[in-house]
């Protein structure tokens, strides 16, 4: 890299520093002992802590690079051992520095890699995922050292870590699905544009499955047309995609369990909800509509058809004109780096061509015929400020459910955003409704 930019792969390194890595160090009570080239040294007077941040530093540097704006992303490897130094003023040396450099070495990029000895201390203490490497021959180290990696999924903590998984739609299509965290079941019904790894990693929908992991076991899928899931596909509908739900919960065999649908999902939950009564405890829905947008009004109907025809010209372009556009209204308040990440998650995740069959689809819902034979407890959060999907469309499908909650979140954005002061109140909404 720093052939190709010397300057500006030296800011980069001194903006992760000053962003991630000093910050992550402070946060765990550790000290940088000195700068090697663009690695460094330091020290912590805890081996939990010392662990922790690094795999904390690691996840942030994961969701840093997943930005669009990163096209020459900094990967880094860690070292991390439990053992004597011997200090001098503010300089540290000894076996136990040379062993924590030397498995620096063979860690994988973006990984971590840890002695026997801090492995003993911290499996109980941190649950991430540790793999075997066995008795490892280092550089200038007398004895083998026995080692422990920790990469990739691994590097999540407990409820941070999901299992992916394949299913078969009635129709052969073929679907993903993932499962996370521990607690009572959580399913959430697909929305727009849904990929289940990059939405993992992302730094606008990691906060959110996390947040909802902490609790429960969450189960979430990519809808056909999207995603894991495959995009060459005959049907996109509103029956397909309630058929994609019921094929998911039938998987990942849960019998029981608390439904939530954001955006589009709201209608889908609705309709599930409805044929299956029995298996929905508890409804959640965020910023969604019973009547899609062509039927909502003229006004609306027309926009809609201009972003229709927009998609198809500009999705898979090198300008980002027309997803930059979903991006502005569905999170306003977005940062620059909150923006390009999901620009460039809207362009992995479909083709141009299944994302304007889905926003053609998508604005012809219409369940609300629906509303009145929903007998399962309910709770309706819509933000005030929603420039995608108004207001009084999320009041409306609320007061045509029998019972329900409504909630309104002081909020711009039909996304919230992990820095949005109403992403707190989400959550603090969802365990008042379900009592925990």
């Amino acid at each position: 890299m720093m052939s190709e930019d010397e300057p500006g792969t030296l800011a980069a390194l001194q903006r992760c520093r000053c962003d991630i890595v000093d910050p992550a160090i402070a946060r765990h009570h550790g000290r940088i002992v000195k700068l090697i080239g663009d690695g460094l040294l330091a020290e912590f007077s805890s081996i939990v802590e010392a662990v922790a941040c690094a795999a904390e530093f690691q996840r942030e540097i994961a969701a840093r690079n997943a930005g669009a704006a990163n096209k020459s992303p900094m990967i880094f490897r860690v070292g991390v051992h439990l053992g004597d130094v011997i200090v001098e003023g503010s300089d540290i040396y000894g076996d136990g520095v040379n062993i924590a450099a030397r498995l620096e070495g063979i860690a994988k990029p973006g990984g971590i890699c840890i002695s026997r000895q801090a492995y003993d201390h911290v499996q109980k203490k941190l649950a991430l995922g540790y793999n075997k490497l066995g008795p490892q021959k280092l550089k200038n180290i007398p004895d083998p050292i026995e080692a422990f990696s920790i990469n990739g999924d691994g590097l999540a903590a407990g409820n941070d870590r999901q299992d992916i998984r394949y299913c078969r739609a009635p129709d052969g299509v073929r679907l993903a699905y993932a499962i996370s965290g521990k607690g009572p079941t959580l399913v959430k019904a697909a929305n727009w544009l849904n990929h289940l790894e990059y939405d993992w990693e992302s730094p606008i929908w990691h906060y959110l499955l996390a947040g909802l992991s902490k609790d429960h076991t969450l189960v979430r899928y990519d809808a056909r047309g999207n995603g894991l899931s495959d995009w060459d596909v005959e049907e996109l509908s509103l029956e397909a995609w309630i058929s994609d739900l019921e094929t998911v919960v039938e998987a990942a065999g849960f019998k029981k369990f608390r439904l939530f649908g954001m955006s589009q999902g709201c209608a889908i939950s609705i309709a599930y909800a409805v044929r299956h009564p029995e298996r929905v405890s508890h409804l959640i829905l965020l910023g969604g509509f019973a009547l899609g947008a062509s039927k909502r009004s003229p006004q609306e109907a027309a926009k809609r058809e201009a972003h229709v025809t927009l998609t198809q010209l500009e999705w898979g372009a090198n300008s980002p004109t027309i997803r930059q556009l979903f991006a502005t209204a569905l999170m306003p308040d977005a940062s620059k780096e909150q923006t390009d990440s999901f620009n460039e998650l809207q362009r992995r995740s479909t083709s141009a061509e299944c994302a304007a069959r889905y926003l053609k689809t998508t604005a012809e819902f219409d369940v609300t015929n629906l509303l009145p034979q929903v007998r399962t407890p309910t709770l309706v959060m819509h933000a005030r400020g929603d420039a995608q999907v108004p207001l009084e469309a999320g009041r409306q499908m609320a007061a045509g459910i029998p019972g329900a909650k409504f909630v309104v979140l002081q909020s711009n954005n039909h996304i919230l955003l992990e820095q949005d002061p109403a992403t707190q109140r989400f959550f603090e909404e969802i365990r008042l409704f379900l009592g925990n």
